[in-house]
């Protein structure tokens, strides 16, 4: 069974900084793909982030290029989402996905519907304040 647990999230002012982490298991980790998404009150799901296990290719949305940094330990099956300079605006819950690079990268350029992807962490909530 795929499994994806998301933490690190919590309140951080304006400017600040705070890095999510994805603990993955029930597959063959180097084979795929793990893309952060992000929903807002009120707002559609969105993607953030992804990173291609197998090779280290990454892909950001324009909304955060700049501000994250997206990383992988195949040695823990963890995936990391550093996310600097915060703003308001990414105040959100943010999920854990896996997949193949090309969806979830498809997925966060808006390609593919986000609902394509078919596994899904429960989401770790960040509050920004201003």
């Amino acid at each position: 069974e795929v499994q994806l647990v998301e933490s690190g999230g919590g309140l951080v002012q304006a400017g600040g900084s705070l890095r999510l982490s994805c603990a993955a298991s029930g597959f063959t980790f180097d084979d795929y793909a793990i893309g952060w998404f992000r929903q807002a009150p009120g707002k559609e799901r969105e993607g953030v982030s992804c990173i291609n296990n197998r090779d280290g290719s990454t892909y950001h949305a324009d909304s955060v290029r700049g501000r994250i940094t997206v990383s992988s330990d195949n040695a823990k099956n963890t995936v990391y989402l550093q996310m600097n300079s915060l703003k308001p605006e990414d105040t959100a819950v943010y999920y854990c996905t896996a997949g193949p690079y090309y969806l979830l990268q498809g997925a966060i350029e808006g390609s593919i519907s986000v609902y394509g992807v078919d596994y899904w962490g429960k989401g770790t909530l960040v509050t920004v304040s201003s």
